[in-house]
């Protein structure tokens, strides 16, 4: 018989309704007895993913956010244990581009009767990213979005946040992208990410995907409110043009260097400020129990 571990965030969840739910699923698919593991604030879930794989379990179940998602996948990299999402957070980035459910009926489909799709994972140091790695404008929102308002309103916390950095000085930056030439530009905000759709749906990286053995970059340098307004248009219309305050790029590996010390993010998870960050792709390097896809879904 089958059996999977779940992780659980209890920060996030509902746990005695979430286990029930979950049991509940696993039964009546079959599966064998549960094993169950918490995170706690000292460890976000790494340790509970390293348990999880040396059970021999042939699932490892994620219930939590984004943060938990990452700091849990990190540990299933090259042991080809697939990870069934169950979205809890605030983003949920990496669920909405794989197009698992947010809810939690239909992510517990996709665990127990979902396909096993191999998909990329990026890093930064040694520190694994599934979604999107940033520094500047980005990292800044999220540091300063509140927790309270991110519990009550979810997503549209950050866009009160962004809105206290609109105007924060820009950055001169280089960009090192594979072999080729330096970029120099200014930029309120560099991106390098896994896959491309954002919150609200939009999608900042039309051409991301999540298997295609490269990373995807984009500058953004709005200078002034109009500036971010027309910016905010052109995702809005997926628009693909290079633009001089939206420009993209792609890579295997990327290197961003920046004027001075600023904000930096990784999955939504606020790192150390610094003045660089360089990113490479490891393709194929996770397993992701993703929905069937639509021409074969029963």
């Amino acid at each position: 018989m089958k059996r999977a571990a779940v992780i659980i965030n209890p920060a996030t969840a509902d746990e005695p309704a979430l286990r029930e739910s979950v049991e509940n699923v696993l039964a009546e698919a079959g599966w064998s007895n549960t094993l169950w593991l918490e995170t706690t604030p000292e460890d976000p879930g790494l340790g509970m993913a390293e348990t999880a794989v040396a059970a021999g379990v042939d699932l490892v179940m994620i219930c939590g956010g984004d943060g938990t998602i990452m700091a849990c996948l990190g540990a299933l990299v090259g042991t080809d244990v697939p990870a069934a999402l169950i979205p809890l957070g605030t983003g949920n980035l990496l669920a909405r581009n794989l197009d698992v459910p947010t809810e939690y009926a239909g992510a517990l489909a996709v665990a127990v009767s979902g396909v096993d799709r191999r998909i990329d994972l990026g890093r930064v140091g040694s520190q694994p990213f599934a979604v999107m790695a940033g520094i500047g404008f980005d990292a800044a929102m999220m540091a300063d979005a509140s927790e309270d308002l991110k519990r009550y309103a979810g997503w549209p916390a950050y866009i009160a946040s962004g809105l206290r950095h609109l105007r924060d000085p820009v950055m001169n930056v280089e960009l090192r992208i594979d072999d080729g030439p330096p970029l120099r530009r200014q930029a309120r905000t560099v991106l390098v990410g896994n896959v491309g759709r954002l919150q609200g749906g939009l999608e900042l990286l039309p051409d991301a995907a999540v298997d295609d053995g490269l990373l995807d970059v984009v500058v953004v340098a709005p200078r002034t409110l109009r500036d971010w307004i027309r910016l905010a248009w052109r995702v809005f219309r997926r628009d693909r043009t290079q633009h001089p305050h939206l420009e993209r790029f792609r890579g295997r590996t990327v290197l961003i260097e920046a004027d001075r010390i600023v904000p930096r993010q990784i999955d939504g998870t606020v790192i150390d400020d610094g003045r660089s960050l360089d990113a490479r792709i490891e393709p194929g390097a996770l397993v992701i129990r993703a929905p069937q896809p639509a021409a074969t879904a029963a």
